[in-house]
């Protein structure tokens, strides 16, 4: 049931344009990492994972953390933090064996002040992306094990990998959402490899902006495949990685389609 309400919270996440509240501001201007512990050690490395995330949710650039400017900024990370919190992740759970509280997970959230975060975006030669985020609809074709099949909304199948998915979109605040089982089979796989046919898919998902997958496991390259499909506006992108789990792929779909619908090219 938590899974459940997990999945539902994420899916109907939606974040502001440019004049919106200052909550959502401050969601927006929001990471979260995990870490080992509370220790100053153990807060630096979740400090650099936090601006990380937050560079790229507020931008739509997933390539910024790759920017050897960004390198310098992650020495002084804890700088550019407004204000931070911990969450055990164990809480409630008696310590064990000669388990202590420094090795325990925590859940740190940092907040950033939307100043100070648009001038480091700035100096990178990036801005914030402060439109409304359109929700994806996800149809995804997965072959494993001799076995093919959608991934829809209501099937009990692979609740992981829609916790997954979820979890992506609420890291990249882009929402998303899964097609029923019966709109998913009024559309073949095939049906969703081209520009006209994803914007047919859009009308029957109810307007949402359709991604499409083909995500299939590979011995040979040591995971799954994925091959993803976006046409938002007509213009069709395609984008692949290899040999990843399905967490790192169903970030990949994601972090492509941001960096399309932000204004900061293919994927």
């Amino acid at each position: 049931m938590r899974r459940r309400t997990l999945l539902i919270a994420f899916m109907s996440l939606m974040m502001p344009p440019s004049g919106a509240s200052s909550a959502d501001l401050a969601e927006l201007y929001t990471s979260r990492a995990i870490t080992t512990g509370t220790g100053e050690k153990n807060r630096e490395l979740g400090f650099r994972d936090c601006l990380d995330r937050v560079l790229v949710r507020v931008s739509g650039d997933p390539r910024l953390p790759a920017r050897p400017e960004v390198e310098a900024l992650r020495a002084r990370a804890g700088d550019f933090v407004s204000s931070f919190s911990y969450r055990d992740r164990l809480a409630g759970r008696p310590i064990h064996d000669e388990q202590g509280t420094y090795d325990r997970p925590h859940d740190l959230t940092c907040l950033y002040t939307p100043e100070v975060l648009d001038r480091l975006l700035a100096e990178l030669g990036s801005r914030p992306w402060l439109a409304e985020r359109p929700t994806l609809a996800v149809f995804l074709d997965v072959e494993r094990n001799g076995e093919a099949f959608r991934l829809v909304s209501d099937d009990m199948r692979d609740v992981a990998m829609r916790d997954s998915f979820a979890l992506a979109s609420e890291q990249l605040a882009l929402p998303v959402v899964f097609p029923t089982r019966a709109i998913a089979s009024r559309l073949s796989s095939g049906d969703l490899r081209s520009a006209g046919r994803l914007a047919a898919a859009a009308e029957l998902s109810g307007g949402e902006l359709p991604l499409s997958g083909r995500l299939r496991w590979s011995d040979a390259d040591l995971g799954w495949v994925a091959t993803w499909h976006f046409a938002p506006e007509g213009r069709l992108y395609i984008w692949t990685v290899r040999g990843v789990n399905f967490d790192e792929a169903f970030r990949v779909a994601l972090r492509g389609a941001m960096q399309v619908l932000s204004g900061n090219g293919a994927p």
